[in-house]
C-alpha cells in the first residue's frame, strides 16, 4: 500500500522522461551523438569480451592462490612428519 502512494506522488512525465534519457546516455560516444544500432552491438561485444578476459584472469589468479595454499599445507605436513 505504501508503494502505491509513493508511486502516485511521482509525476509520470518526470519518471518516464528520466528513464529514456538515461538509457540513451548509456549509448553515446562522449560527443553527444547517439550511437547507431551497429555501434551499440559492437560496443556490447567489446564490453562482453573485456568482461570475459577479466573473469578469466580472476579465475587463474584464484587457481594459482589455491595451488600455492595447497603446496604450503603439504609442506607443513611433511615438516611435521619429519620432526615427529
Amino acid at each position: 500500500m505504501a508503494l502505491r502512494s509513493a508511486i502516485a506522488r511521482i509525476p509520470r512525465s518526470s519518471a518516464i522522461g528520466s528513464t529514456t534519457r538515461s538509457s540513451s546516455r548509456c549509448f553515446s560516444d562522449g560527443k553527444g551523438r547517439v550511437l547507431s544500432e551497429e555501434e551499440k552491438a559492437a560496443e556490447n561485444v567489446y564490453i562482453q569480451k573485456m568482461e570475459r578476459e577479466r573473469l578469466a584472469k580472476l579465475k587463474q589468479k584464484a587457481e594459482k592462490e589455491k595451488a600455492e595454499a595447497a603446496e604450503e599445507k603439504s609442506d607443513k605436513k611433511s615438516e611435521e612428519t619429519h620432526k615427529g
